[in-house]
């Protein structure tokens, strides 16, 4: 079983930049596709960004799509989200979330294809 731990989230002004981390124990992110998943106070989480197994793919939700990039590095088991030009709007608990679909080029984009899920990791941007 993957066991998932976010951190780098924070208090930070609009205009700001954050890189949160996603660290995995218990097996390497082979064969899993990885995301990042926001939940706002009062609304339903939503999806963020997906990486492949294969970092050839990778997926953006709108509201980020310019201003973030999802990367991975396997051989440390780690998933990084950099999230640039923060906006009041982005303010979420941050999850990570790791699916398995053995898959070179899958990113699932709902909620229920992912397996493992972290604790979340608090980005809160002031106006």
């Amino acid at each position: 079983q993957v066991q998932l731990v976010e951190s780098g989230g924070g208090l930070v002004q609009a205009g700001d930049s954050l890189r949160l981390s996603c660290a995995a124990s218990g097996r390497s992110f082979s064969g899993y596709a990885m995301a990042w998943f926001r939940q706002a106070p009062g609304k339903e989480r939503e999806f963020v960004v997906g990486i492949s197994w294969s970092t050839d793919r990778t997926y953006y939700a709108d509201s980020v799509k310019g201003r973030s990039t999802i990367s991975r590095d396997n051989a440390k088991n780690t998933v990084y989200l950099q999230l640039n030009s923060l906006k009041p709007e982005d303010t979420a608990v941050y999850y990570c979330a790791a699916a398995y679909s053995g898959h070179p080029y899958s990113i699932p984009r709902v909620e229920s294809a992912y397996d493992y899920w972290g604790q979340g990791t608090q980005v809160t941007v002031s106006s």
